[in-house]
């Protein structure tokens, strides 16, 4: 049974005819997929099926290992968006539901690299010195959740020095007890601090600031 419906495989047509290159999602599974892999991978494929410009790469997480650790992949399923360069841009779990929309605006991202990030926001990238970890916790139910997990995927997309992953809380409950996830999004940075909520560039910009003290 297919995953996109005519309806939604029509408007995806219409979205990725604005895209002005190319996008490469290197997924990563394993032989006995996993739980949530199988329906990631067949996502995927629909996906790749609606337009020639996004090319699907599958590694295989143990097989594979050298380009798992190349692309800093630690879970799967794991999605890793990008085009001739790796900008650290990852979904953890199924992008599924509300996060699907995610997934889709990360294509949109690296196809045509517009970030809409304020210059007060690039300003503050452009000067970072030490590299940031970004990991939004999210589950597909969650309307809010998709807003946090752009903003920090155009931040890693701006910036090399930042990384940012999608992790679906639900599939990662070992993560979420780590991290104290009680409540979705919840953004995880540098490991010390934590930002609930879809906030605005400044906040997270401000949690960042704390991180790197």
């Amino acid at each position: 049974m297919k995953l996109l419906n005519k309806k939604i495989a029509k408007e995806l047509e219409g979205i990725f005819k604005e895209f002005k290159k190319d996008v490469t999602v290197k997924y990563f599974t394993q032989e006995i997929e996993c739980r949530y892999c199988r329906d990631t991978h067949q996502m995927l494929e629909e996906l790749a099926g609606v337009t020639d410009r996004i090319k699907l790469e599958v590694y295989d997480f143990i097989k594979d290992k050298d380009q798992a650790e190349k692309y800093g992949v630690e879970h799967i399923p794991a999605i890793v968006v990008m085009d001739e360069k790796d900008y650290g841009i990852k979904f953890y779990g199924v992008p599924g539901g509300y996060e699907f929309s995610s997934l889709i605006e990360s294509f949109k991202l690296v196809s045509t690299g517009e970030t809409g990030l304020s210059k007060e926001t690039m300003a503050f990238l452009d000067k970072l010195e030490n590299d940031v970890h970004l990991q939004v916790f999210v589950t597909p139910t969650c309307p809010y959740c998709p807003g946090a997990v752009i903003l920090a995927h155009k931040m890693a997309y701006y910036s090399s020095k930042v990384k940012a992953d999608m992790v679906e809380a639900t599939e990662y409950p070992e993560l979420a007890v780590k991290y104290n996830v009680m409540g979705v999004p919840r953004t995880v940075i540098n490991e010390t601090q934590y930002l609930e909520g879809s906030a605005p560039e400044k906040m997270l910009i401000d949690k960042i600031k704390a991180s790197l003290k």
